[in-house]
């Protein structure tokens, strides 16, 4: 890797010749790399919320991970065991059944990210990426720490709003008063609703609520946690219930909430630089290329060097593979991820009270279903 890293500034300013050169080199010495994953020895799973920042400069954390399915995994089991929503290891993993990926199939866990590129403090909403990120007050001379979580957000038709807010309130085993909108929607699709629910494992709300200043809209739980990840709900944002509840006993009234809508992102570690691609909102109001061409033109420069036409057109490239996993641009490689990538332990437990695979198929479709009558 130090020998790439070498070789990046003189990529940055050379012409095709050193371009060529670059990519020969590559390619005769990354074999040996790719080690099959069952030939790897398996470790223990990284902790899935919480990463330290080693440097103010360092805006990735984490890494990616594989898995082996067991017989009865599914791929939302998967997501949620190791802190990832639906559409995030969907993506990582083109060509799996997310029902049935198969005893053995190796899953790519997308576990490292690329911190938007805000102020490090409050809640940071991504709804491209459908992440969250949490950055509490540091310690004077403690370094800085952040939590992700997967998110539901707004569906189309219903999005999540942009643009910065605050928490105002905040309330456990909330009562959930349904707008008179979301009651029409319902009643107009044979599936009515009562006007108030309450607490209880009913309330789609789940257990935790921080209400934000943009009137209406919350940052909850969820009684479907097998739609967290995804684009679901009326414009609030949705969370696993172990995630709201720790997040909710740190997350003061009056924190700040940032809320952006960024597919395409470039961060830094350990000297390297890394672009991480999503699939662009189906109903975004730029398109995939001016969101690109915003990143493109926002970091004119890669470790200090212009970005020259090879390299933004490599970048170009990445962006055509949306897979959602930081890639080192270096290695002019879609799947560089996976030869660094650590095999783990599959922590999955049974659930006895867990839905079956068809009642979860069903919930999925009842998401979907929802999703196109409108």
């Amino acid at each position: 890797m130090k020998r790439l890293a070498i070789l990046l500034p003189a990529l940055a300013l050379g012409g095709c010749a050193t371009l060529d050169d670059f990519l020969a080199s590559i390619k005769k010495d990354r074999g040996p790399d790719l080690v099959a994953f069952e030939d790897r020895l398996a470790e223990e799973p990284i902790a899935p919320n919480e990463f330290t920042l080693t440097s103010p400069q360092q805006s990735v954390v984490g890494v990616p991970q594989v898995v082996f399915a067991q017989k009865e995994d599914t791929l939302s089991d998967l997501a949620r065991e190791y802190g990832l929503g639906y559409d995030e290891i969907v993506a990582a993993n083109p060509g799996i059944d997310p029902w049935l990926p198969g005893e053995n199939a190796a899953i790519v866990l997308p576990t490292q990210y690329v911190l938007p590129d805000l102020a490090r403090q409050g809640v940071v909403l991504n709804i491209a990426t459908k992440r969250l990120f949490y950055f509490p007050p540091a310690a004077e001379g403690e370094p800085q720490q952040v939590l992700t979580y997967p998110i539901g957000v707004g569906r189309v038709g219903w999005e999540t709003p942009l643009g910065a807010t605050t928490v105002v309130s905040k309330a456990e085993n909330p009562t959930w008063w349904v707008p008179l909108s979301v009651r029409q929607e319902h009643a107009e699709m044979g599936n009515p609703l009562p006007s108030v629910v309450p607490p209880g494992p009913d309330n789609p709300l789940g257990t935790r609520v921080l209400k934000l200043e943009m009137p209406g809209y919350l940052i909850h739980g969820t009684n479907q946690p097998y739609g967290v990840g995804m684009r679901v709900s009326h414009g609030c944002v949705r969370l696993y219930p172990e995630n709201i509840e720790l997040l909710y006993s740190l997350v003061e009234i009056g924190e700040t909430v940032t809320i952006v809508n960024e597919p395409y992102q470039l961060g830094q570690r350990d000297g390297l630089t890394f672009f991480e691609a999503h699939e662009p909102l189906e109903d975004d109001a730029l398109s995939a290329e001016q969101r690109l061409q915003a990143l493109l033109d926002a970091r004119a420069e890669v470790d200090g060097l212009a970005m020259n036409d090879h390299l933004q057109e490599h970048v170009r490239s990445l962006a055509a593979v949306p897979s959602g996993v930081p890639v080192n641009i270096a290695l002019y490689d879609a799947d560089e991820y996976l030869a660094r990538a650590r095999v783990v332990h599959n922590t999955v437990e049974p659930d006895p009270n867990a839905p079956t695979l068809t009642e979860v198929r069903e919930m999925m479709d009842e998401i979907g279903a929802e999703e196109e009558a409108l």
